[in-house]
């Protein structure tokens, strides 16, 4: 199991940035992610809203992990809930793959709130835990997918939610954007 943390600080207000996070998807500067179908959404009885989507991916594995996990397929389904609190200024979104369970499970969890000292920019924490069941060389497996992920956060987070509300960020970070990953084995 590897378990892998990211923080990164946006420089939009919560407001916007939650816009654009409910918006990122169907994206061409992610284009692994190629359907988003909302099955459930709804308010409670404190405002909050409530998602639940289901997000068809098409990851291009190499031939070698292709051969050591013996399957072909790359479309895979990823369940996601997520609840946007607009009173306290929070969205959590957590996702899990719901193909090839029996071979990866991959379950993430993002927290957007407001930055605790800079109202005009939001911080963005996020966390996944990577398991590699059944296979000889898991643990590589693992590390490669970690790293992938890592690799997607540096490239996608600020361009993707920019490009969307096509604010000015010119596909360069953030101004005054921060980020910090760590990467541990369980």
């Amino acid at each position: 199991m590897k378990i892998w943390s990211s923080e990164h600080v946006f420089g939009h207000p919560w407001d916007t940035v939650i816009k654009a996070a409910m918006r990122k998807y169907p994206n061409p500067m992610n284009p692994c992610v190629v359907g988003v179908d909302v099955l459930d959404r709804s308010l409670d009885n404190r405002g909050r809203l409530h998602s639940h989507r289901l997000l068809s991916t098409e990851w291009g594995l190499p031939s070698i992990v292709k051969a050591i996990l013996g399957t072909s397929r790359t479309l895979t389904y990823i369940e996601e809930h997520s609840v946007v609190d607009p009173v306290e200024k929070k969205m959590e979104l957590c996702s899990t793959n719901i193909t090839l369970t029996n071979l990866v499970s991959v379950d993430e969890r993002l927290v957007y709130t407001p930055h605790p000292e800079n109202p005009e920019k939001t911080v963005l924490t996020q966390e996944a835990i990577i398991t590699v069941k059944g296979i000889s060389l898991s643990s590589y497996l693992e590390s490669l997918m970690a790293n992938t992920i890592s690799s997607n956060a540096r490239k996608f987070p600020h361009r993707s939610l920019c490009g969307h509300l096509f604010l000015s960020c010119n596909g360069s970070p953030d101004p005054g954007s921060q980020r910090h990953f760590s990467l541990t084995q369980g």
